[in-house]
């Protein structure tokens, strides 16, 4: 039996995880025949069954294993008024500096610089991308100008700032990355809705928009759950679906793109109930559920929004934070939103969102807290965290480097590979199929008779396989029907029937 080493990080972590997701048809690039589409991406046959473990995983434990959540599912188009009642149409926008040379453009605050500063005199500036080494790069091209200039003195460390907090007069001497040169424009607001038409006309009266969010579906239609739905406070209102933004930048492969799908929740309290309780509640039911999937605790942190940097509306926002390997990001955040939502729509539509308190015999309009995640951010995590490569020693000495996905069962594309010993055997591969058969019912499985059996492993291995079962000449010839039981990660292998091996996938595969 071959053996593990310790697992190695590949020395481009983020490369080799988009390398295999092409490879193996977790993630294609949009419209790749015509050059793609910057921001746009399609999911492959592997990628379809990965994403929808997650959703499903997500909707049964949010919705269907609670007695306090119902879900629903809106338009992707709604009335203009929503998105104005809601704030999107005058402020949802990004700040956008254009480098007037080579017509790059850059979200301002994710563009960074420093002045260069030597013996307390400021000599110029320089600029960088936002991205885990942006100190240091900043750091490096200040020494750089230094020597450039042969300037003598001591320079100070370099002191990131994002371009919204230059001054007009500083903006005039920040190089762009793309040229070197002072070539920036100043901060201008970018509303990334994505504009359409409703409707033969194209006039001002038939523009709607795509949705930038799922949650104003679930607002605007928080009377009708109530009037239909027999929840009371309090309860939540859960939908997934496809959102877009017109991201200025869009970066890091899935991480931010223009197309990508929400798992969202509202959930609504009294107005006088513990809103910090419950917020502190649904971070834990969060971080909970995220390792629940297989995400390490080692990669994931929290963040709490500055007080200064919150809506005015806001009564705290926490981000639970993940390790890619382009450094720690927003994965999932819990805002506490107050009656914000519901009191906005309740005045631009007219139709009261109050609902009636039986204990205290009066109306208000309820409060409520948001856990809102990116799926695609989920599935690039649960790449980047599975992601391993290690060296394998089998029986003889050999060894030879393998790629594994160390996915949870849960969500595994794939659950288990049937894998008859020789495919020129009718009564290996006979007994191979009618238990291929019966898992197909209830699982994703895959059947594989192509060629040697530690080559069939190493393929499953790379997308992610919890278990591979061979039928071999013992299934046949001795007594007892059981099959060889190949484990993903240790390798090890065990002798189990057909009703062990569907024990086992009833426990682990929930």
């Amino acid at each position: 039996m071959s053996t593990p080493a310790a697992a190695t990080e590949p020395a481009n972590l983020m490369e080799a995880v988009v390398s295999l997701a092409k490879r193996r048809g977790f993630v294609f690039p949009s419209s790749e025949i015509y050059g793609g589409l910057n921001g746009f991406f399609d999911y492959g046959p592997l990628g379809v069954e990965l994403k929808k473990n997650i959703r499903d995983c997500w909707w049964n434990d949010m919705v269907r294993r609670r007695d306090d959540v119902v879900g629903i599912e809106t338009s992707i188009i709604m009335h203009p008024k929503v998105w104005e009642a809601s704030g999107h149409v005058a402020g949802f926008s990004d700040p956008l500096v254009d480098c007037k040379v080579s017509k790059n453009r850059y979200r301002a605050d994710q563009l960074f610089w420093s002045p260069i500063v030597i013996d307390g005199t400021i000599h110029g500036y320089v600029s960088a991308l936002e991205n885990e080494k942006t100190t240091e790069e900043l750091q490096a091209a200040a020494e750089l100008f230094k020597r450039k200039k042969a300037i003598v003195g001591t320079l100070a460390p370099v002191q990131p700032k994002d371009f919204t907090e230059a001054t007009a007069d500083e903006v005039a001497k920040i190089p762009s990355p793309a040229t070197g040169n002072p070539d920036l424009t100043p901060p201008r607001a970018f509303n990334m809705m994505f504009q359409t038409n409703v409707g033969a006309m194209t006039d001002a009266s038939s523009v709607a928009y795509l949705r930038p969010e799922t949650a104003q579906g679930m607002f605007v239609d928080f009377k009708n759950v109530v009037d239909t739905g027999r929840v009371k406070l309090p309860f939540g209102i859960a939908q997934t679906g496809k959102s877009f933004r017109n991201e200025i930048t869009p970066r890091n492969f899935i991480f931010r793109s223009r197309e990508f799908e929400q798992m969202e929740m509202e959930f609504f309290i009294h107005e006088d109930d513990d809103w910090a309780k419950w917020h502190r509640y649904w971070i834990d039911w969060c971080t909970g559920w995220l390792k629940s999937i297989g995400l390490p605790a080692s990669h994931l942190s929290e963040y709490d929004h500055l007080k200064e940097k919150l809506a005015f509306y806001s009564k705290g926002t926490t981000d639970i934070m993940f390790k890619f390997p382009f450094g720690v990001q927003e994965l999932w955040g819990i805002a506490a939103r107050g009656n914000y939502d519901l009191g906005q729509h309740e005045k631009a539509s007219g139709v009261p969102q109050a609902i009636f308190d039986e204990t205290s015999k009066k109306k208000f309009v309820p409060h409520v807290i948001e856990p809102a995640v990116g799926l695609d951010r989920i599935f690039l995590a649960t790449l980047c965290a599975g992601y391993a490569e290690e060296a394998v020693t089998d029986e003889k000495g050999n060894t030879e480097m393998r790629t594994v996905l160390r996915f949870s069962p849960r969500i595994a594309p794939v659950k288990v590979a049937i894998l008859p010993l020789l495919k020129n055997k009718e009564v290996l591969t006979d007994r191979a199929k009618t238990l291929y058969k019966k898992l197909q019912r209830r699982y994703a499985v895959f059947y594989d008779e192509g060629g040697a059996i530690g080559r069939r492993y190493r393929r499953q291995d790379e997308i992610g396989t919890p278990w591979c079962v061979t039928i071999d000449f013992d299934t046949i010839e001795k007594p007892g029907d059981t099959f060889t039981l190949r484990e993903r990660d240790s390798m090890a292998q065990r002798r189990v029937t057909e009703a062990e091996l569907f024990a086992l996938l009833e426990e682990q595969v929930y």
